[in-house]
């Protein structure tokens, strides 16, 4: 318990530093790329950090009630245009893994560990089911987990230099003070709740569907103040940023070869098809490429808030990316095992 205790103070400090040195510069969501560097940094040189799961997922839970207090009354008309979107989505997330997947076969990857490591989320299933098929669990937790951090910190200086796209450098948008609070008191009774029913990355997506009933049927919606979502973001930049704890820096600095390239590929890809967006829905460059980036949900929500980047357009497509993912995963895997071994 106390090297618990420990390893969460050592994380929280460290990420405040980060997030302090980061806020001096100007550039955007310092208080998440300063603590998620800061931790990354110091883990690689065998520091023990970490933010427990349960703390990560009351401020993960945060998160999804700001997210869903983005869904109002007036939001029905712009569902009409999502078919197409959403169309656009799966053919560009296919083709984004087989272009990612090719790379990882180039740099040694066994073809299982390769389209695994490729899929661009569900994560957790992507791990389970490569390794059932024959996978290599660390290469694949790595390939996702590094394209995560290397996507959450790729976007935001990119849409932070083109500000015509709308992603400034603001920290989500600017209240006064604290609104609709007491829906607060709600995540100690929705995140079992989530678990209990089973609802996939149910610390984000159980509170973001309450928060979005509410708000749609405009009884209350969760707003922070500017300091309440630094908080919430330094300390989901520190977990993310402690997840590499005990890996050498030998080790990062390859993976990270390997999978910058990976990023880079399906980032290009996807961004083809995110202009495709952009001129047949009108939809900003901004918007597009962030609900067609290759992070997880709850990366990708953090930065669509953060960054005030029509947050429900960027939920629904990486929530419909999962769901799609974790359906078509098992009959990928079954297809791959019998290839292996035939």
């Amino acid at each position: 318990m106390a090297g618990n205790t420990k390893a969460l103070a050592t994380s929280l400090s460290v990420g405040a530093l980060g997030g302090a040195l980061f806020q001096l510069t100007g550039l955007p969501l310092a208080w998440m790329l300063g603590p998620l560097i800061a931790n990354l940094l110091v883990s690689s040189q065998g520091v023990k950090v970490a933010i427990p799961e349960p703390l990560r997922n009351v401020f993960l839970a945060v998160m999804g009630m700001v997210l869903g207090s983005q869904v109002t009354p007036q939001l029905a008309h712009r569902v009409l245009d999502w078919p197409v979107s959403a169309a656009l989505l799966l053919v560009g997330v296919a083709a984004s893994t087989a272009a990612a997947a090719a790379w990882y076969r180039r740099c040694g990857f066994d073809p299982v560990s390769a389209w695994f490591g490729a899929s661009p989320g569900a994560m957790t299933v992507m791990i389970l089911l490569g390794e059932k098929c024959g996978g290599d669990p660390q290469r694949i937790a790595v390939a996702q987990s590094l394209r995560v951090i290397l996507v959450i910190l790729f976007l935001p200086p990119l849409f932070w230099a083109y500000e015509g796209g709308g992603g400034g450098g603001g920290a989500g948008p600017v209240h006064s003070g604290l609104e609709h609070g007491w829906m607060l008191l709600l995540i100690p009774l929705i995140l079992p709740l989530g678990r209990w029913l089973r609802i996939p990355s149910s610390a984000l997506l159980a509170p973001l569907l309450i928060a979005a009933l509410l708000s749609g049927f405009d009884v209350a919606s969760l707003a922070l103040p500017g300091w309440g979502m630094n908080v919430m973001l330094w300390v989901l930049g520190s977990a993310i940023g402690s997840r590499f704890q005990g890996m050498t820096r030998r080790l990062l600095g390859r993976y990270l070869w390997q999978s910058g390239v990976a990023t880079l590929l399906v980032l290009l890809v996807l961004a083809l098809f995110a202009e495709l967006i952009h001129h047949l829905l009108g939809v900003g460059r901004d918007v597009a490429l962030l609900a067609l980036a290759p992070g997880g949900i709850g990366e990708m929500a953090i930065l669509a808030v953060a960054l005030n980047i029509d947050p429900v357009f960027v939920a629904f497509h990486h929530l419909l990316r999962m769901v799609t993912l974790m359906i078509i995963a098992p009959f990928w895997a079954r297809w791959l095992l019998r290839h292996s071994t035939s």
